[in-house]
């Protein structure tokens, strides 16, 4: 049984209305939300896809070369935050700063999120 399901995969950006709006053409996807800070390119609204969140400091990879790192982090949506939590440190998370924020344990960052309603449940 798993824990969670990918909900989307989340790029950092300093304008993520653009952001949406270059992927929403390259993908011929829809943006299917979009709250200023945060914007989604899936194929409906209730399909996880690609996201993009306003980082004020944002610096550009400089792939690569290791200067600036890649930024991107997945959201996992779950049934139940606290069981989760859990079960993602047993198998070798590490708790970052934030709420339900992970780190894998080659310490690239996830977060869990509460099943959007409009999902069938995980487990």
């Amino acid at each position: 049984m798993s824990i969670g399901r990918l909900h989307h995969l989340i790029f950092d950006c300093p304008d993520p209305a653009a952001a949406a709006r270059f992927w929403s053409a390259v993908l011929g996807r829809p943006i299917t939300y979009d709250d200023g800070d945060f914007a989604v390119v899936s194929a409906d609204p209730v399909t996880s896809g690609l996201a993009f969140q306003r980082a004020a400091d944002h610096r550009a990879p400089t792939w690569p070369a290791p200067e600036v790192p890649q930024q991107a982090h997945h959201d996992v949506m779950v049934d139940d935050l606290d069981t989760a939590s859990a079960a993602v440190l047993a198998l070798g998370a590490v708790r970052l700063p934030g709420d339900h924020v992970f780190a894998d344990p080659a310490g690239h960052p996830f977060c869990l999120i509460p099943r959007p309603h409009w999902a069938p449940p995980v487990g």
